[in-house]
Protein backbone atom coordinates (compact mmCIF):
# COMPACT_ATOMS: atom_id res chain seq x y z
CA UNK A 1 0.00 0.00 0.00
CA UNK A 2 2.72 2.55 1.02
CA UNK A 3 4.46 1.81 -2.34
CA UNK A 4 1.38 2.54 -4.21
CA UNK A 5 1.36 5.88 -2.33
CA UNK A 6 4.56 6.83 -3.50
CA UNK A 7 4.31 5.96 -6.78
CA UNK A 8 1.18 7.95 -6.83
CA UNK A 9 3.42 11.05 -6.05
CA UNK A 10 6.49 9.77 -8.73
CA UNK A 11 3.54 10.26 -11.26
CA UNK A 12 2.36 13.56 -9.98
CA UNK A 13 5.36 14.77 -9.77
CA UNK A 14 6.48 14.08 -13.47
CA UNK A 15 2.80 15.33 -14.60
CA UNK A 16 2.83 18.78 -12.71
CA UNK A 17 6.27 18.95 -14.79
CA UNK A 18 4.42 18.94 -18.06
CA UNK A 19 1.95 21.61 -17.00
CA UNK A 20 2.17 24.87 -18.28
CA UNK A 21 1.44 27.67 -16.63
CA UNK A 22 -0.46 30.98 -18.05
CA UNK A 23 1.76 34.01 -17.54
CA UNK A 24 0.54 36.77 -15.55
CA UNK A 25 -1.28 38.99 -18.69
CA UNK A 26 -2.38 35.97 -20.08
CA UNK A 27 -4.55 35.01 -17.27
CA UNK A 28 -5.25 39.09 -16.84
CA UNK A 29 -6.66 38.67 -20.23
CA UNK A 30 -8.67 35.69 -19.33
CA UNK A 31 -10.00 36.82 -16.60
CA UNK A 32 -11.06 40.00 -18.86
CA UNK A 33 -12.56 37.62 -21.26
CA UNK A 34 -14.78 35.77 -18.25
CA UNK A 35 -16.07 39.01 -16.54
CA UNK A 36 -17.03 40.18 -19.96
CA UNK A 37 -18.73 36.79 -21.23
CA UNK A 38 -20.48 36.75 -17.54
CA UNK A 39 -22.06 39.87 -18.07
CA UNK A 40 -23.24 39.37 -21.26
CA UNK A 41 -25.34 36.56 -20.19
CA UNK A 42 -26.87 37.71 -16.91
CA UNK A 43 -28.20 40.96 -19.46
CA UNK A 44 -29.43 38.56 -21.60
CA UNK A 45 -30.75 35.94 -19.33
CA UNK A 46 -32.24 38.88 -17.54
CA UNK A 47 -34.00 40.18 -20.75
CA UNK A 48 -35.38 36.64 -21.26
CA UNK A 49 -36.59 36.70 -17.83
CA UNK A 50 -38.23 39.87 -17.81
CA UNK A 51 -39.84 39.47 -21.33
CA UNK A 52 -41.02 35.83 -20.30
CA UNK A 53 -42.80 37.64 -16.87
CA UNK A 54 -44.23 39.61 -18.69
CA UNK A 55 -46.02 37.46 -21.19
CA UNK A 56 -46.85 34.83 -18.22
CA UNK A 57 -48.56 38.08 -16.51
CA UNK A 58 -50.35 38.96 -19.80
CA UNK A 59 -51.58 35.60 -20.10
CA UNK A 60 -53.15 35.02 -16.70
CA UNK A 61 -54.94 38.27 -16.58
Amino acid sequence: MINRIKEFFREVKIEIKKVVFPTKDELIGSTWVVIITVIIISLFLGLVDLGLSKLVGIALR
